[in-house]
C-alpha cells in the first residue's frame, strides 16, 4: 500500500505498512483499484453524455465509489470487494450505454484502453495484487512527484467533492451538471501524461466545481430542514436511556428520530452531527436532547464511556474498543469489520434496542450550553450592524478559523490562536476543528457574539457568501476585507474545500497543522508566490503578521 491521502500519514510522507488511521494494506489496495475502475466508467460516461444520453444509476455509483475511498469511510475488504465487483457491472454498462448510442448516431466508438477496459481478477487476492499496481506511489514512478501529487489533488478533492454529492442526492438532489463534471474530471485523470500547466489549470476548474457542488448540498439540507438559526444547545447529558450519531448525514439522525419517538431514548448528537441542532426540522423533536463529547477522533474514549448505543453515518469511524463493539452501528457507506450494519431500507431497530439494554445516564449532569447555528441566513440578516460595527471601529477584524480536527500533535495552535485574537475582532468557524475552542466563552461585542459557529464542513459555502455579500457591502472585493482565513485539515474534503478557496482567488490562507504529503515544494511555492497561501507558525508570530 501507499496512502498519502490525510493529514496524520505515517512520518508526513505516507502509510506504506498500515494506515494510521486504522485502514488495512488490503483495504487501502482495493480502494486504489475501485478509484481505477471508476475512471474506466467515467470514461464510458463522459462520452455517453456528450453525445446526449446518460444513466442515474452510473451517475450515483461513481458518486459513491468516490466517497466510500475518503478517510475514515470504508475499513471492510469484503465491502470493498462488493464494490469492486459492482463497478465492474457497472462499467459493462457504461460501455454498453455509450456504444450503443454512438452506433444509433452513425458515430465509431472510441477504442479506449486503461481503465475502461483493464480485466479484474477472478479472486480478492487477485485484485488486492492488481490494486497494488495502481497506487499513488506507482503513479509517481510513471509520472513523477510533482505531476502525481497534482494529479492526486485534484482526485482527492473530487473524493471529497463526491461525499457533499453524495449527501445532496440521499435527500433528493441530483443535478446533472454535477455528475457531468464527475465524469469529465476522473476521465481526465485517467490520461496518460500530463503537463504541470493542465494540472494546475484542472485544479482551478475543479475549485470551481465544489462551489456548484456545495450550493447544491446547502439547497438540499435546507429545503429538508429549513435554515440553521441560532439555537443554545445542550453539552451534558441527561437522565436516561440513550443513542449518540456521529457522522455528517442529516437524513440518518431525521430516520432515527422519528423511530425513536415514544421509545423513551435521549438522542445525542456527536462531531459533526453537532449542527444538526440548528435545523428547525431537527431541533423540533424534544427527544433531540444535545450533543455529547467532541471531535471524531476522541471517540475511542468518549465512546467508551456512553452507556448507550451508537450510530456512525457516512465517515469518522475509528477503530472500536471491544468495550463498546457490540454496541456500534454503521449505516450507509460507512463499515468497519464486525461492527454491524443497517443497510438501506434504514431500519434502526438493532440500534433501539441496544440502546433499551444499556444503562443509560442515570443522573442529570450539571447543565451546560452552547451556542450553534450562525449560518449565512442568519449571519446577514444583522449584516447592516455588522457593518456599522466595523465602520465605528468595534469590529477590527474578522478570522475563520476552522476546519477538520485530527488526532496529530500540533493542533493546540487554533485553541492557543482563538483565545488570543482581540476582543475587538470577531471568530467564525465551522467543521470539527471548532471543538479546539468551542466551549470557551468569547464574549460578544454590542449584542453579536465573537465567536459565529457556522456549521459543517462543507458550510464554508455560507462562510463565502457572507464573505461576498460583506464585501459587496463595502464595495470592494474579498482579499480587501479585513478577514483571515486560519484553515486545519485532516482529509479530503477540507482538500476541496481549499481548491475553491483557491479557485476564488482567496489570498494570504494559513494552512496547518501541516501541509499535504501530495502538494510538493514546486506547488507549494506556486500557491505561496501567487495567492500567498503559507503554513501556519506560532499563534504569536501569526496574529502579528495579520494585525500588525
Amino acid at each position: 500500500m501507499f496512502c498519502y491521502q490525510c493529514e496524520q500519514t505515517a512520518q508526513g510522507s505516507g502509510c506504506t505498512n498500515f494506515g494510521v488511521c486504522g485502514k488495512s494494506p488490503e483495504v487501502a489496495d482495493l480502494q486504489d483499484l475501485l478509484i481505477h475502475v471508476t475512471k474506466g466508467i467515467s470514461m464510458y460516461a463522459h462520452r455517453a453524455r456528450a453525445l446526449g444520453v446518460s444513466d442515474q444509476e452510473i451517475d450515483s455509483f461513481v458518486v459513491e465509489a468516490l466517497f466510500t475511498t475518503v478517510t475514515n469511510v470504508n475499513f471492510d475488504e469484503e465491502r470493498m470487494e462488493q464494490m469492486i465487483r459492482r463497478a465492474e457491472i457497472i462499467r459493462a454498462k457504461a460501455r454498453k450505454l455509450y456504444e450503443d448510442v454512438a452506433m444509433s448516431k452513425g458515430i465509431t466508438p472510441e477504442n479506449l484502453s486503461g481503465p475502461a477496459t483493464f480485466e479484474l481478477a477472478k479472486d480478492k487476492a487477485g485484485l488486492i495484487s492488481q490494486g497494488e499496481q495502481v497506487t499513488p506511489e506507482s503513479r509517481a514512478k510513471k509520472l513523477g512527484d510533482v505531476m502525481a501529487g497534482l494529479h492526486d489533488l485534484i482526485l482527492f478533492g473530487l473524493k471529497g467533492s463526491a461525499a457533499y454529492a453524495d449527501h445532496a442526492q440521499i435527500l433528493g438532489k441530483k443535478s446533472d451538471e454535477i455528475y457531468a463534471g464527475f465524469h469529465a474530471f476522473l476521465d481526465f485523470l485517467s490520461k496518460e501524461s500530463f503537463t504541470e500547466e493542465e494540472l494546475l489549470g484542472k485544479a482551478i476548474e475543479f475549485g470551481h466545481f465544489n462551489l456548484k457542488v456545495m450550493e447544491l448540498l446547502d439547497a438540499a439540507n435546507t429545503d429538508a430542514y429549513g435554515h440553521p438559526e441560532p439555537t443554545k444547545v445542550r453539552v451534558t447529558p441527561i437522565r436516561g436511556k440513550a443513542i449518540v450519531v456521529s457522522g455528517h448525514d442529516l437524513r440518518d439522525l431525521d430516520l432515527l428520530l422519528k423511530q425513536t419517538e415514544g421509545k423513551g431514548i435521549n438522542v445525542y448528537t456527536h462531531g459533526e452531527m453537532l449542527p444538526c441542532l440548528a435545523y428547525p426540522e431537527l431541533k423540533k423533536y424534544p427527544h433531540l436532547v444535545g450533543n455529547y463529547g467532541s471531535a471524531w477522533q476522541n471517540q475511542r474514549t468518549e465512546f467508551d464511556e456512553f452507556p448507550g448505543a451508537i450510530l456512525m453515518t457516512t465517515n469518522c469511524i475509528q477503530k472500536p474498543k471491544d468495550s463498546y463493539k457490540d454496541r456500534i452501528f454503521t449505516t450507509g457507506l460507512v463499515a468497519w469489520p464486525g461492527v454491524r450494519h443497517i443497510g438501506p431500507d434504514k431500519d434502526f431497530s438493532p440500534v433501539i434496542e441496544a440502546a433499551l439494554a444499556q444503562p443509560g445516564f442515570t443522573e442529570d449532569a450539571p447543565e451546560k450550553y452552547i451556542t450553534i447555528g450562525f449560518a449565512r441566513n442568519t449571519v446577514l440578516s444583522v449584516a447592516d450592524k455588522v457593518i456599522d460595527l466595523v465602520k465605528r471601529g468595534k469590529i477590527r477584524h474578522f478570522f475563520l478559523i476552522g476546519g477538520c480536527d485530527g488526532a496529530k500533535p500540533g493542533r493546540n495552535y487554533y485553541t492557543e490562536f482563538a483565545t488570543s485574537v482581540p476582543k475587538d475582532c470577531l471568530i467564525l468557524t465551522l467543521a470539527c476543528g471548532k471543538y479546539r475552542f468551542n466551549k470557551l466563552e468569547f464574549g460578544d461585542i454590542e449584542g453579536i457574539p465573537r465567536l459565529l459557529d457556522m456549521g459543517q464542513c462543507n458550510d464554508a459555502y455560507s462562510a463565502i457568501v457572507v464573505a461576498k455579500a460583506l464585501a459587496d457591502a463595502f464595495g470592494t472585493d474579498v482579499n480587501s476585507l479585513p478577514l483571515s482565513l486560519i484553515l486545519s485539515w485532516y482529509e479530503q474534503k477540507a482538500v476541496c474545500i481549499l481548491l475553491s478557496l483557491i479557485a476564488l482567488g482567496i489570498k494570504n490562507m494559513r494552512l496547518g497543522p501541516t501541509l499535504p504529503a501530495f502538494l510538493k515544494p514546486k506547488v507549494v511555492a506556486f500557491l505561496s508566490e501567487n495567492l500567498g497561501l503559507k503554513p501556519i507558525t506560532t499563534p504569536q508570530e501569526d496574529l502579528k503578521a495579520i494585525l500588525g
